[in-house]
């Protein structure tokens, strides 16, 4: 919102476009036009421009080939700025972005191209963390948004230790599900950032609960059904090693004896605490409890480990996520993921984390698999490298990382009213 968003993006055209330029004026670099990784990007869900041709045109309007466009929040450059400890750590990154390889297979990095000097100094500000208040007064960082689903899903690594350095306890972020940003953050941000987390606080939902049930509008014995969910995200914490306080955010509606069974099913699954939120109708009064659980919790000891070491080879690293996290029985790699990882090991890149790129509505690859699927096998279409942010992204499933709108997008709904004010936002 203080258009850090809009900084990353420029960067990242940046890049595509003197990238273009380098390829019209003589390609000293000998890049191989079709072996080029980087793509634009633009803050946009429009699937259209997934898989796009530039150049058209004659000479002059550069190398026709295809190409495509990420959502911003995909982009390797909002990933580097979420994870840069400080400015000349970000000049680094943005030096070590790898966009093409040369006719001899050698990577071509943003630095050959003279590109990185001048998106550090487009990024300079955008690496700041914001700060702003509750409306309670209570300090908040608001900084970097990658998504979960097709990026590592966490706010900036600068924001933790800023949090770390001023308060008694942090609580960050990680997007979506412990399938998701959790595992990201505690497999790629700790390891990057030296953090070790105390506790860890699942949210949860009655409505969440009633979907994986399969029946949104059923009562408790929904809820119980969706509680397999539940219970393998817990699950999933403690591989970990961290104990899980478990956060019931209340809606007005929520029945008594359904909110007293999501958090009785948190209990009987391992939960240390099982907690409401209600500080959207109450404020910090509402999620006092919860707040004095977490504190519990963070107060206890914790043997937290990593789900995979990093000298393990790509395609193990990648097993053991999908296993051990997603609880998916096997993984097959399409031959386009195998050759990458064939190539990224050539390369030195296997001793890099993982990042998963795959959907956000489902433990496994595949959206329709509700609740807590079993016996499925994920597979692995193509892995991205992020030598600049620091991790490879293999690509599960159908998963894309531009979104596209639905039938009935949230832009509808947006107005301005009589008397000029916006509508329709929330």
């Amino acid at each position: 919102f203080t258009g850090d968003i809009h900084a990353i993006g420029a960067a990242n055209n940046l890049l595509a476009a003197m990238l273009e330029a380098h390829l019209l004026h003589g390609n000293k670099l000998g890049i191989d036009p079709l072996t080029i990784t980087w793509r634009r990007c633009v803050d946009m869900n429009d699937r259209a421009l997934r898989q796009i041709v530039v150049g058209l045109g004659g000479r002059a309007n550069g190398y026709v080939r295809e190409t495509g466009f990420d959502i911003t929040a995909a982009s390797e450059v909002m990933a580097i700025v979420a994870v840069a400890r400080d400015l000349f750590d970000l000049r680094r990154r943005l030096g070590a972005i790898t966009v093409a390889y040369t006719w001899d297979g050698e990577p071509v990095t943003a630095e050959q191209l003279q590109a990185a000097g001048s998106m550090a100094v487009l990024l300079k500000d955008a690496l700041k963390p914001n700060l702003v208040q509750t409306l309670e007064g209570q300090p908040a960082f608001l900084h970097c948004g990658p998504f979960a689903n097709i990026a590592h899903g966490n706010n900036s690594l600068v924001a933790d230790l800023v949090g770390l350095k001023l308060g008694d306890y942090v609580v960050t972020e990680s997007g979506f599900g412990s399938d998701m940003g959790m595992e990201k953050f505690l497999d790629i941000v700790c390891r990057i950032g030296g953090l070790s987390p105390s506790a860890i606080v699942l949210v949860t939902t009655v409505r969440a609960l009633k979907h994986h049930g399969d029946d949104p509008d059923g009562g408790v014995e929904a809820v119980e059904r969706g509680g397999e969910n539940l219970k393998r995200h817990l699950g999933i914490v403690s591989e970990f090693g961290l104990k899980a306080v478990v956060a019931v955010n209340r809606f007005p509606d929520d029945p008594d004896e359904e909110v007293d069974a999501v958090r009785n099913l948190a209990l009987e699954y391992g939960a240390h605490a099982a907690e409401l939120n209600e500080a959207f109708e109450r404020g910090g009064e509402g999620a006092a409890a919860l707040a004095e659980a977490v504190v519990d919790a963070a107060d206890q000891p914790a043997s937290f480990d990593y789900i995979y070491p990093l000298e393990a080879p790509i395609d193990a690293k990648i097993e053991a996520v999908c296993k051990r996290v997603y609880g998916a029985d096997e993984v097959t790699f399409l031959k386009p993921a195998q050759e990458k990882i064939e190539q990224f090991t050539a390369n030195g890149l296997d001793r890099l984390p993982i990042c998963m790129a795959k959907t956000h509505l489902s433990l496994s690859h595949d959206p329709t698999l509700l609740n807590a699927p079993t016996g499925f096998t994920v597979p692995i279409r193509d892995v991205r490298a992020y030598t600049g942010a620091g991790w490879l992204v293999p690509l599960l499933g159908d998963m894309q990382t531009m979104p596209g709108l639905g039938k009935t997008p949230a832009a509808f709904n947006v107005d301005i009213d009589e008397n000029g004010r916006t509508v329709g936002l929330f």
